[in-house]
């Protein structure tokens, strides 16, 4: 039979405020234990949760950005299960009347084209505490920090089709939380993570099939793995006369599989009902018309006005600005070395694309380093570039020199100097290392002069050795030919 995969993701994603979302405790990451979990965290009696206003300009930020409509009334909900983790009992989230709903995030297909996936709601609810199982010898032990932590909610449609799909949209949507400054993005602290919805249908059928939901996934590589292998289970249960049964699952990555944690359950089991200590939310078009004043450029905007601008092809814009830092970078590079009068701006945009995508994205991920903290800046990096511009050095010198730029800290310039690593720019003295190289290649000679004509490039390779790299390349290509030509 012949299968299709359904997709649907939660992204739950922290919110880059200082304080909880319904009291003063702080959110910074790497306390001790419980000592950054106060009253109201906690749920003492007679205390009262206070909203954090910042967490819903966050909230109406993200769903600005994604084209979707902002409610003027939205409502706090209890959400009811227990777990150690979870100190009131209840989850203060959003149900029946969310902050943001009906918003949608285009992906690149890897054909090229452009699918659009839509995003059902957005909304806030405040993080549980975190149950540890390690170190304590047979017992869990339970770290509240982190009860009481922001988090938007983001709910897509069913409308991926494969782990592809999801990972594309996953990814659009961190680079656009990290471009809003609502939530860092860091995955390994979990404030960016993801529950997938799985489920598979056979091709053509309507009706959707039974979904798993895989719960707390928190890398990208993780998440789609999870998903291949969920897809794959399913339509092994289902080929063997067996029925998918609506569950959680969570996934191990040792292994490599899911496997079942609870039954999946249902709005009316958490029993939502409006939190009797919460007002609604209310709104006013001022508010969101001032939100809408602090929006950055968007990451899909942004790209726009890179292939517009400086005529780059649309992938090497996606590549720039999938982060905001990569952006920000890569536009310093291009406009100190083209200054406010280019006069070939669309080959050094080209050329500093090449080199922050390449070398620079290399050392980077070598070193397990964030551009922001990059050990060659933009400016510093324009400065190379420059100087293969201008014919000082070839791009394969600057290589060299960019990696002693790297370890040492020093400017382009002062590694060229140091290191005699000038480029040879003089017609005469190229012409004697190319008598030179023909005098000691007599047979290769002759066999060129009768028709060998792939031997062109063995000359050009003697040339730049002899003269250590440092020939331009130009120049040597020419004058061969007509020495060569006898």
């Amino acid at each position: 039979m012949s299968w299709e995969t359904v997709i649907g993701l939660e992204i739950h994603a922290q919110l880059l405020t200082k304080s909880k979302i319904f009291s003063g405790a702080s959110t910074a990451f790497g306390a001790a234990p419980n000592t950054q979990a106060n009253l109201v965290d906690l749920g003492y009696p007679g205390v009262l949760p206070v909203l954090n206003k910042q967490a819903v300009q966050m909230a109406v930020k993200f769903g600005l950005a994604v084209d979707a409509t902002v409610a003027k009334r939205s409502v706090f909900a209890r959400k009811n299960y227990f777990y150690p983790d979870l100190p009131k009992g209840y989850q203060i989230s959003q149900y029946e009347l969310p902050i943001v709903e009906h918003g949608k995030m285009d992906i690149i297909l890897e054909d090229g084209n452009i699918k659009t996936i839509g995003i059902t709601r957005a909304h806030l609810e405040e993080d549980a505490g975190k149950s540890l199982h390690e170190d304590f010898q047979g017992h869990s032990g339970i770290d509240l920090n982190r009860a009481g932590t922001p988090l938007i909610e983001i709910v897509s449609e069913p409308d991926m089709r494969s782990a592809k799909e999801a990972i594309a949209y996953l990814k659009k949507i961190h680079t656009l939380v990290r471009y809003l400054e609502i939530c860092d993005g860091n995955m390994q602290e979990g404030s960016f993570r993801c529950d997938a919805n799985v489920s598979v249908r056979q091709t053509g059928q309507e009706k959707f099939g039974t979904r798993c939901e895989i719960k707390n996934l928190n890398s990208f590589r993780f998440i789609e793995k999870a998903i291949h292998y969920e897809v794959a289970r399913q339509i092994e249960l289902i080929e063997s006369g067996g029925k998918v049964k609506q569950e959680t699952r969570l996934y191990d990555p040792d292994k490599g599989e899911t496997r079942a944690l609870r039954s999946k359950e249902e709005a009316n089991d958490y029993r939502y009902f409006p939190d009797p200590d919460l007002l609604p939310v209310v709104i006013s078009d001022d508010f969101i018309a001032g939100v809408r004043k602090t929006l950055p450029e968007l990451p899909d905007e942004k790209a726009a006005r890179l292939v517009h601008d400086y005529e780059l092809p649309a992938y090497d814009a996606g590549v720039l600005t999938s982060s905001r830092e990569m952006a920000d970078y890569y536009e310093v590079v291009t406009k100190h070395l083209s200054g406010d009068a280019p006069r070939d701006k669309v080959r050094n945009a080209k050329l500093a694309a090449n080199w922050v995508m390449g070398d620079l994205s290399g050392a980077l991920n070598r070193d397990g380093i964030d551009i922001a903290n990059s050990k060659v800046k933009a400016a510093a990096l324009a400065g190379l570039l420059a100087r293969i511009n201008d014919e000082t050095i070839s791009g394969k010198i600057a290589k060299e020199v960019f990696e002693s730029m790297w370890s040492d800290g020093k400017s382009a310039d002062e590694v060229i100097e140091a290191k005699g690593l000038k480029q040879i720019t003089d017609s005469g003295a190229i012409e004697k290392v190319i008598d030179e190289v023909m005098a000691a290649n007599p047979a290769q000679l002759a066999d060129y002069r009768s028709g060998k004509d792939k031997l062109f490039g063995f000359f050009v390779g003697q040339v730049m050795k002899v003269s250590a790299g440092k020939a331009n390349p130009a120049q040597v290509n020419e004058l061969l030919k007509k020495k060569l030509a006898g």
